[in-house]
């Protein structure tokens, strides 16, 4: 049964109409606290937001959907959304939502939910809670409707948690530190738990205005903080997204170190230490052909799943697994959080500097990626690789890299496109290989 309102990271989208009114937040806040009503005690919700403009109507209409079914509300203000799965396993909560879009554009907006474990919900989950949305919840009686209230502490709380990943005699006096934070979620917590383990912080993208979140910003936008780390002369850079739950790295140099080198080092790290479990590392199937060669090289696997954070976290759970990510720099470190966070893979980073004693440049840079290319194709309507056409080519290209290399062609799960990845040793061929997919998908669009 497919799935009609939640996508790969909950419900996603533009901001005021389809799926992303405050009407449907309310039906969403009603059909959530319906399902997760067991038992006879007080419920309460956790929810927090990143800095979109748009969030205070999205809080606002969960707010009347979660109380008009009888649960207490807490809400956190702007915090990343491992912060809010923190909150909801430390304050006992039946469920958390965070309201972000991410990385998208400022107009974008989004709900996850969280269970009372922290983690994401399952598939089967999110189709009771639609299944709700579509029909008449019952409403609380008057007496029972739910209280809302706000929390100051919830800053203080994450700021703690993640300064506790970090081992006690670490501490980062003497590194300088560029932290964007994508006029994010993080803005406040991301810079101040750096500093308080000794970092000097420069900061980028902590000026939140509720429409330049991920503007010129963050971790899909590193113009900026590469050429901060360049000027500043800092040790390393830290680009965070739109809701914290990715980082991606620049070195001294302003080089971009990825989601897999990171995961490359945290693991091989951990691997030194007798602290990884599970034989290896959970990605998805963008992660480059370099990294799993790499993980060989030192006896470890690399086990893929299909693109979005929760697939890696399912596998991870299933498999025994503490460390895993994506390519985009979600980084799951099942020992410090339920969820992606930034922040605590940000402190692993510098950490691993501090330990090491090398520039970043020689401590990130684990194993050389081999050629891969990623283009996106938008389209309108129906999915253009259901065309006869397209089908055909992308056969034939799959074909033609057997042996040599890999094609992964997929349709987005938070936007209307197609993306074409494709790698090999060969990067002329990779390089031809994707430019035949995407034209043929343009013409089928």
């Amino acid at each position: 049964m497919g799935r009609k309102f939640f996508g790969t990271d909950g419900i996603r989208g533009q901001t005021n109409s389809g799926a992303m009114t405050a009407a449907m937040a309310m039906k969403v806040g009603q059909a959530a606290g319906a399902h997760f009503r067991r038992g006879e005690h007080r419920h309460r919700v956790v929810i927090g937001k990143d800095t979109r403009l748009s969030g205070y109507m999205m809080e606002s209409a969960l707010v009347a959907g979660f109380t008009s079914v009888g649960m207490d509300v807490i809400m956190t203000g702007p915090l990343p959304t491992p912060a809010i799965a923190l909150l909801t396993r430390e304050m006992r909560a039946d469920m958390g939502v965070m309201i972000s879009a991410s990385h998208n554009k400022f107009q974008d907006n989004g709900i996850k939910l969280f269970g009372p474990d922290g983690f994401k919900l399952s598939d089967e989950d999110e189709l009771a809670i639609e299944a709700l949305i579509e029909s008449n919840v019952p409403l609380a009686p008057p007496e029972a409707i739910g209280r809302a209230r706000r929390i100051e502490d919830a800053r203080g709380r994450y700021i703690h948690a993640v300064k506790q990943s970090v081992a006690s005699d670490i501490r980062f006096d003497g590194l300088k530190v560029v932290v964007d934070c994508a006029n994010g979620a993080a803005y406040q917590v991301a810079p101040s738990a750096i500093w308080e383990l000794g970092a000097e912080v420069i900061t980028l993208g902590v000026s939140p205005n509720g429409t330049n979140i991920n503007a010129g910003v963050g971790s899909t936008a590193l113009d900026a903080i590469k050429a901060k780390v360049v000027e500043e002369g800092a040790d390393v850079g830290i680009a965070l997204d739109g809701d914290a739950d990715r980082l991606i790295v620049i070195d001294e140099k302003g080089q971009e170190v990825d989601g897999d080198q990171i995961m490359a080092l945290i693991a091989t790290r951990m691997l030194e230490r007798g602290t990884l479990r599970g034989g290896g590392v959970v990605s998805t199937v963008m992660s480059n052909l370099g990294l799993e060669r790499y993980l060989q090289t030192i006896g470890l696997t690399l086990e893929r799943t299909k693109v979005g954070d929760r697939y890696v976290l399912e596998r991870m759970r299933e498999g025994g697994f503490n460390v895993g990510g994506e390519q985009s720099g979600h980084m799951i470190l099942l020992d410090h959080g339920t969820t992606g966070d930034g922040t605590v893979a940000a402190l692993r980073v510098l950490a691993g500097l501090v330990r090491s004693g090398k520039r970043a440049s020689e401590l990130c840079h684990v194993f050389d990626p081999v050629p891969q290319l990623l283009r996106n194709v938008r389209y309108t309507g129906s999915s253009p690789l259901e065309n006869a056409v397209v089908k055909a080519c992308i056969a034939d290209a799959e074909a033609e890299l057997v042996g040599k290399g890999r094609l992964v062609i997929r349709a987005s799960g938070t936007e209307p496109l197609i993306r074409v990845m494709a790698e090999g040793d060969d990067e002329a061929q990779v390089e031809a290989v994707v430019a035949r997919i995407c034209a043929e998908v343009e013409r089928a669009v």
